[in-house]
């Protein structure tokens, strides 16, 4: 049950969204909304005695510029937060962002963080350091928005049959009958048959909804681009997707359909645990 969100921001412009889109969540579901955000370590410590011989820069204002800028992003979140009818408690920390970020989800039901956020621009990866690190290391459901990305229209499911998507399958149907928004679920399998047997599995877990359910399935192409094309081809405002498949430990070290969809869907995605 979500009770509690936590936002970790980190006041980019890319960043926004994520903001926005948690704060619409909280609304709608009328939960509890905490925001974080991290004054980097390496930010206010650089340039410290190295044994190099070369004196440090003044850190003084570079300090005090930082919390005022975390100070401002808490400011704006929270009147958001007021103008959508929530209050919005926002706490400033120092430290490493994803430890920091961690550590403040295990108090809450839900993460919320921003896939694109600084130096989005000028990144050559996919997906920020910090926030794949986070969504490893968490023990939470972790809901990533890239930049653009609103909350509206159906909740998209992604079922393969493993333990995870069962775990999916729970937070989809509570998100939908708490939304009142349709579940649409995309079964990927190499065959029809045992297609069939997954779609008879997801019917059991999501029970007896008061929303509509719709069903599509596919054999064919990589599982990624296929369930990011049938969440958009549906209109969903989410993807909903456990966060390990059949095998944990191999998808931690190489990569997984569900990290290749959170780093690639323009849509929020939720990887569930």
């Amino acid at each position: 049950m979500i009770e509690s969100i936590l936002l970790a921001m980190d006041g980019s412009e890319a960043g926004r969204d994520a903001e926005n889109y948690a704060i619409a969540l909280a609304s709608r579901l009328r939960v509890r909304l905490q925001a974080l955000t991290v004054i980097e370590d390496g930010l206010v410590r650089i340039g410290a005695d190295e044994g190099l011989g070369v004196p440090p820069p003044h850190l003084e204002g570079l300090a005090s510029y930082l919390k005022a800028r975390a100070d401002a992003v808490c400011k704006r979140v929270a009147e958001n937060g007021r103008a959508a009818g929530i209050e919005v408690m926002c706490e400033v920390v120092q430290g490493i962002a994803d430890d920091r970020i961690v550590e403040r989800a295990n108090s809450v039901d839900l993460l919320v963080l921003g896939r694109d956020g600084d130096n989005a621009a000028h990144r050559t990866a996919l997906i920020g350091p910090t926030v794949d690190a986070v969504i490893r290391k968490t023990g939470k459901p972790a809901l990533v928005v890239p930049q653009g990305a609103e909350l509206r229209g159906p909740v998209a499911l992604a079922f393969d049959g493993s333990p995870g998507s069962r775990i999916a399958a729970g937070l989809a149907t509570e998100l939908a009958a708490r939304l009142q928004e349709p579940v649409h679920v995309f079964v990927d399998s190499k065959d029809k048959g045992r297609a069939v047997a997954r779609f008879d599995e997801v019917r059991r877990l999501l029970g007896s909804l008061e929303v509509p359910v719709r069903e599509s399935a596919s054999t064919l192409g990589r599982p990624d681009i296929k369930i990011i094309d049938a969440a958009r081809d549906a209109g969903a405002g989410m993807i909903v997707i456990g966060a390990y498949g059949r095998s944990r430990i191999t998808e931690y070290f190489l990569g997984s359909n569900s990290a290749a969809v959170v780093r690639t869907s323009p849509l929020a995605v939720l990887l569930a645990r």
